[in-house]
């Protein structure tokens, strides 16, 4: 007993402390026409690199250290009017309305050569052809929060979390970032089908750097050929006009691309790809693996007149067949994987604290050190949805 009020006093004693070094917002960002959850908006301090993000239910909370307590709260997302906030102006459980903002086509000057009116796909080739101009080409790291979920069928079966550093070393450099793990929270990891158990590649932190349209140059950003782009609106999103694209590639793609009216930086870049009739854009691996659905978003933002990323999904859909040539379908995995960027280091970057000590072969979940309670408490995270909370409860049943 003696032991159990001990450690309960030093847990509390840590959380008190760990809160006396911040001060917290949170809020629920709404829609101030329907009422509905604004997602995945920018929440951070003004000319500042440190930020967080709404979750799917616009819900936020935002952990400021108390030495920028006199700074500025910058609230936006895509097709808003911006909002300015003072760190310890917001009430517990606020709703925060945002004003939609969605501008006529013909309200902007679009001129290309010659003063002609661009059409989608020349801005789509304008955009890549400046990403040397709207990207770091210096040294970088990021700091931010990863969420990994796993479902077979229609059962979950992993739930992982992990705060990281992302070491780049410039747009120009082909070659995905140096990784250093910070904390690791495994939630929960329920028994696997066997085929899942042996042959999936554990390590979801790869999966996600190594997919990145603007470093690699894949995707619909290219403007090539077989790809057909409509300029579907113009909308606000910080303070600044951008283009919404729609574009298409036939029978499997279809995208849509978010581009800064003024600087021609890629704000947002989503694609999706979809069997058609079970036929899809790949064919089946030898371990029966065929994928079935894909889909990669990118949202980026300012910082110093460069664009670093702020948010990445990658979501699947693998049907899982018994053999190469079988047809018989053993399970559906949807693996789903989130990264949330918090912070953004630019300067002196050389001498910022860095170890390497991800080991690319090695899961996630294996690697993980003593749980650091302090750490978690004020480390700023999307907060947990209401869906994700009964994942969460479902496979701790499971485990115990």
């Amino acid at each position: 007993m003696a032991r159990t009020i001990a450690f309960l006093f030093l847990l509390t004693s840590n959380l008190i402390s760990a809160q006396k070094e911040v001060i917290t917002a949170k809020g629920q960002l709404l829609d101030s026409e329907t009422s509905q959850p604004i997602p995945f908006a920018s929440i951070y301090l003004k000319n500042r690199t440190i930020g967080t993000t709404s979750n799917s239910e616009g819900y936020f909370v935002f952990h400021i250290p108390v030495q920028n307590s006199s700074g500025t709260i910058v609230i936006s997302a895509m097709g808003y009017a911006s909002i300015e906030r003072m760190p310890d102006s917001f009430s517990s459980k606020e709703k925060i309305v945002l004003e939609p903002q969605i501008n006529r086509l013909e309200e902007i000057q679009l001129s290309g050569a010659k003063n002609k009116v661009l059409t989608a796909k020349e801005i789509v080739r304008k955009a890549y052809k400046r990403i040397g101009e709207n990207y770091p080409t210096e040294p970088y790291i990021l700091e931010g929060f990863v969420r990994d979920l796993q479902k077979e069928d229609d059962t979950y079966v992993e739930y992982l979390e992990c705060a990281a550093k992302y070491s780049y070393q410039g747009t120009q450099i082909k070659r995905e970032p140096s990784i250093e793990l910070l904390g690791v929270r495994s939630n929960g990891i329920a028994e696997k089908h066997p085929w899942n158990k042996n042959t999936e590649r554990k390590n979801s932190l790869i999966d996600l750097v190594e997919d990145d349209f603007i470093r690699f140059n894949y995707g619909p950003i290219l403007g090539k050929k077989g790809w057909k782009y409509k300029i579907e609106s113009v909308l606000t999103y910080d303070n600044r006009l951008v283009y919404k694209i729609a574009g298409v590639e036939k029978p499997f793609q279809t995208a849509t691309l978010y581009i800064d009216a003024k600087t021609f930086a890629f704000m947002r870049m989503e694609l999706t790809r979809k069997a058609i009739k079970n036929r899809s854009w790949r064919r089946r691996f030898t371990n029966g693996a065929l994928q079935v659905y894909y889909n990669v978003v990118f949202e980026y933002q300012e910082y110093k007149g460069k664009m670093y990323l702020k948010y990445q999904k990658e979501e699947d859909h693998w049907r899982i067949f018994k053999g190469l040539e079988s047809n018989k379908v053993l399970f559906t995995k949807y693996p789903k994987k989130e990264l949330f960027v918090n912070n953004i280091i630019t300067e002196n970057v050389a001498n910022y604290p860095f170890k390497r000590n991800m080991e690319i072969g090695n899961s996630i979940e294996n690697q993980a050190e003593k749980f650091d309670t302090e750490f978690w408490a004020t480390y700023n995270i999307p907060q947990q949805t209401a869906e994700q909370s009964k994942i969460l409860k479902e496979l701790k049943n499971k485990i115990h």
